[in-house]
Order: C-alpha cells, then structure tokens, then sequence
C-alpha cells in the first residue's frame, strides 16, 4: 500500500466552527479560481475550497485506512456546530478510484464548507478565524474557448472491436455483463475555467450531482450510497436510451422502458448493489419496477434502494466508507461477476480509469455522507486538456455501433458544458 498525506500541525487549525447563514446565494458562485471542491443538487449541497488535511492512498485496503484516518484526524478536533445537520462541523471530500487496490483515491479535508440543506444555510471554517461569505466568483460571459478533440486509449472502430469481444465472452457464458468505457481527450486554445464549467453542468443537469473533487468534475445522475443516522439509500441507473424530439422522444421512452435487454442490464445492477448491502441492513427495500429517469440528453431506468443499518453485530458497526468498501464496483460500473467483469475490463478498456466510475462524494465527522459514481465527468490535466469518459454496459445482443452511439451522448453532457 502507497500512502501520503499532509495534516496541518497548527493547534488553532483543530479548532472547526460552523455558522448559520441566512442567505448565502447559489453555492456553485462562491467556488474559487481552482482547488474547489464541490457536491451540489437542485442548489443544495456544498462547495469547498483550502486543504488542511489531504491523504492519497492506494493498494488493499485503502477504504480502511482512509476511514481510520478520517478518525483519527477528527478525533482531537475542537469542533463548535450551531446547525448540527449532515454536512456541518468537519466534512471529508472524496474521490475514490474505480479500482482502490491499484490505483490513487484523493481524501480533502477543506478550510472552507460552505453549506445549505433543506433551506438552512452555513459556513464551516477550520481555525480561530470567523467565518466568512467569498465574494461570488466571475459570472459566465457566454464565451468558450475553441476545442480539439482526439481519441483516448482507443479510437471508436477498436472500441465498437472491444464490445465484440466482450459480447461473444458473455454469449459463451464466460460472463453476464461487463461495463466498457472508453475516454475523449479535447484541448482548449485557452485555460479552461473549472467554475464555469460547474455552473454549466448543475444548470443543465439540476437533478444530478455536480461535484468536482481534485480536478474531476462531473454530474453524475447515480448515487452510490447516502447515509443519515441509520437510514441508507442509494439510486441505481443502468439501461439508457437518447433523447429525441417530440413524439420520436415519446417512442424511445416506451422502447427503453419495454426492452429486456435493458432491464435484465439493470437488475443486473440492483440485485449486485442489494447483495452487497444486505448483510449490513436490517431491512432493504428495492422496488421490482425500475422508472425512467430523464436528463436532458439521455434516459435510464432508475431503481431508489432504501434501507436501515443494523446496530450491532459483526457488520453492524460499519462506518459509511466500509459500506462503500462493501458495494463497490456494483454491476452498473463494473459488470458480474465482479471479478471476472474486472478482469476483462482490464483486458478490454485498454486504459486506467482513474477515479473515473469510482465513488465520490463526502461524509462528515458523525458519519453521515452522500457518495455517488464518478460519472459523465472529465478528468482536468493541466490549465488547457481534460480527459472525458463515457460507458456503456454490455450484455448478451448488445450491438457495438448502438453502444458507441451511448457513449456518444454520454459524453455529450460534458462537452456541452466546456462548449457552451
């Protein structure tokens, strides 16, 4: 295992004060130059910004120590809490990789959370000094900087080649599904500009999560695992038809609302997700009906899991992490069999994903947090380049050009954010 981190040694710093704030304006404004660190649906959630604790880690257990870190950082904390929800007094970014054991998880603890949930407002600040509203970034002038794009790790022909491959395996039963991505490279002619980007993304997609973690931004429409106090839930998408126009739109709803490749592709997923979970629950409730979720560029068939963690007992205790050590990679991300799907994604993909379909999201001190799937996100490399990944879950008849196509609209999301 490979890990570092950087902890500031300052006593004041092991004050953290949080304080209500009436009004505090759209939170994704308040976002800095870069380093900011987000998680924002429908104009809640939380932006962040400064770093007094980092910690990279990677190899077996890396959820582990991640979690004993988190501990033990905030177990000498002097922390002052007027707002007391989840999400107040110290919070923990994070963006995990798709694969923990072999590649580099990013945990931020910020000097600065500003916060609103359910209308109620607040500012948490680590250190002795008051807290305090940042003057509202640049607005958005309605310029793009011109792009250029090129391929990833494959181009689209050796791609649609690879889905091939991973069809005829899952049509020998060497595998049920296996989820395969593939990443877009586009260069700016000037800086992209991350907060706008952001600001983009949650005006288009408000239903979605927009998060940025470490120079990944997304929206992601897929919650991995949320827990407040006891009660855990999760949102699982998998199955996704394009958007058309006007009664086009009508008939791709019906048709991905009606076709079993698509809802076998996603009880795949909820029956993963609910095997993971259940030995942690006393109860778990996943409806036997997906719906159709809709975005403004594509649909998917959409699962809400809820459910209650046990008390006590061998797993009972679990805090929000080994949870997410638990159901990760579910079959929307990875495929099943896990392993196998894992292993051939490796074969297949022919690059490192990074933290791209890996967990990200936050949890704060009394181990509530939200944490979704790093998707319809880009990787920034640089002031000018970003990396965008798109996927598609393979299953038995999935055709390699309908595929590409998803992967197309997929990466659609992004594109129009750094467009414009």
């Amino acid at each position: 295992m490979t890990a570092a981190a950087l902890t500031s040694p300052d006593a004041a710093a092991r004050t953290v004060t949080t304080v209500r704030r009436e009004s505090i304006g759209p939170l994704l404004d308040l976002l800095p130059v870069a380093g900011g660190l987000s998680w924002v649906r429908r104009g809640e959630g939380m932006v962040a910004w400064g770093e007094a604790a980092r910690l990279e880690v990677s190899g077996p257990g890396a959820l582990a120590e991640a979690s004993a870190w988190w501990a033990d950082f905030t177990a000498g904390l002097d922390v002052e809490d007027e707002v007391g929800v989840p999400g107040s007094g110290p919070v923990l970014f994070a963006g995990v990789a798709f694969d923990p054991a072999r590649e580099t998880s990013v945990f931020v603890v910020p000097q600065v959370v500003v916060g609103r949930r359910d209308g109620v407002g607040w500012v948490t600040s680590l250190g002795d000094a008051e807290p305090a509203l940042p003057e509202p970034g640049a607005t958005d002038d309605g310029t793009s900087p011109r792009l250029r794009y090129a391929d990833g790790a494959l181009d689209p022909a050796s791609w649609c080649a690879a889905v091939a491959a991973a069809v005829r395996r899952i049509e020998a039963g060497d595998i049920a599904k296996v989820v395969l991505a593939r990443d877009l490279l586009v260069t700016a002619d000037a800086p992209l500009d991350p907060r706008r980007i952001l600001r983009r993304l949650g005006a288009r997609f408000p239903d979605c999560w927009t998060f940025a973690v470490d120079n990944l931004l997304g929206a992601t429409p897929e919650l991995l695992l949320r827990r407040t106090g006891r009660a855990l839930s999760a949102r699982v998408l998998a199955g996704t038809a394009p958007r058309g126009a006007g009664a086009e739109d009508q008939r791709l709803a019906a048709a991905l609302a009606g076709s079993a490749k698509d809802r076998a592709e996603h009880e795949l997923a909820v029956d993963s997700l609910v095997r993971a979970l259940e030995p942690y629950c006393t109860e778990l409730v996943a409806p036997q009906e997906p719906e159709l979720l809709t975005l403004a560029n594509v649909r998917h068939l959409a699962t809400d899991v809820h459910g209650t963690q046990r008390r006590s007992g061998r797993r009972g205790a679990a805090d929000l992490l080994e949870l997410i050590d638990a159901v990760h990679p579910t079959a929307a991300v990875c495929g099943t069999p896990t392993e196998d799907a894992a292993a051939l994604i490796r074969e297949l993909e022919g690059m490192d994903r990074g933290r791209y379909a890996g967990p990200v999201g936050w949890l704060d001190s009394r181990g509530d947090g939200e944490f979704g799937l790093a998707l319809r996100c880009a990787e920034l490399v640089g002031d000018d380049t970003a990396r965008l990944f798109a996927g598609c879950g393979i299953v038995a008849g999935s055709d390699p050009a309908t595929e590409l196509a998803e992967t197309q609209a997929k990466f659609a999301a992004f594109q129009a954010a750094l467009e414009g």
